[in-house]
C-alpha cells in the first residue's frame, strides 16, 4: 500500500531530485514551454505551482521564499515580474502537461509542460469566431436558381 507517499522520487536522491526540479522550473519560466517525461512533468507542476501562486503577491518575504527554491535571479525576476502579470486573476491550473507520445530511445512517455496564459493555439480570449455552412447554402448563393432568373428578367 501507498500510504502517505505523495513525493515521487524519481529513481532520484533528495538534493539530486531537487535541484533537477529547480533547474527545470527555471527552464519552464524562462521558455514558457518544455519537453520532458510524463513523470517528471507531474512532479515540476507540483512545484511550481506554489510558486507563480506565491508571485502573485510581490512582497519581499515571497520573493526570498521563491529564491530558496528556484536559486536563479533571472527567474524569479522574470515570474514576479512578467509571469505574475498573466496569471493575476487566474485562481490556479497555471500549467498544462500536453502527451506526445513515446521517446524513440528508450520508449518512456514524453509530454511538453507549458505555463498556460502563454499559448496562442489554446487561448480562450477573442478568438475568431467562424460560422458552419453547409455546401447547399454556399451554391445557392453563389449560383441563382431558374425561378430568380426568370423574376428578374420579367422586371426588365
Amino acid at each position: 500500500m501507498r500510504h502517505g507517499k505523495k513525493v515521487n522520487h524519481l529513481s532520484r536522491k533528495t538534493a539530486h531530485r531537487k535541484a533537477m526540479l529547480s533547474n527545470m522550473a527555471c527552464s519552464l519560466i524562462e521558455h514558457k514551454r518544455i519537453n520532458t517525461t510524463v513523470a517528471k512533468a507531474k512532479a515540476l507542476k507540483q512545484f511550481v505551482e506554489p510558486l507563480i501562486t506565491k508571485a502573485k503577491a510581490d512582497t519581499t518575504h515571497n520573493r526570498r521564499l521563491t529564491f530558496s527554491q528556484l536559486r536563479s535571479k533571472e527567474a524569479v525576476t522574470e515570474l514576479f515580474r512578467d509571469v505574475a502579470a498573466k496569471v493575476g486573476d487566474r485562481p490556479g491550473g497555471y500549467t498544462r502537461i500536453i502527451k506526445l507520445g513515446n521517446r524513440l530511445g528508450d520508449n518512456a512517455d514524453m509530454a511538453m509542460i507549458e505555463l498556460v496564459d502563454y499559448n496562442d493555439v489554446y487561448s480562450t480570449g477573442e478568438s475568431k469566431k467562424t460560422t458552419r455552412r453547409s455546401r447547399r447554402s454556399k451554391s445557392k448563393a453563389a449560383a441563382p436558381t431558374k425561378e430568380t432568373t426568370e423574376v428578374t428578367n420579367e422586371e426588365e
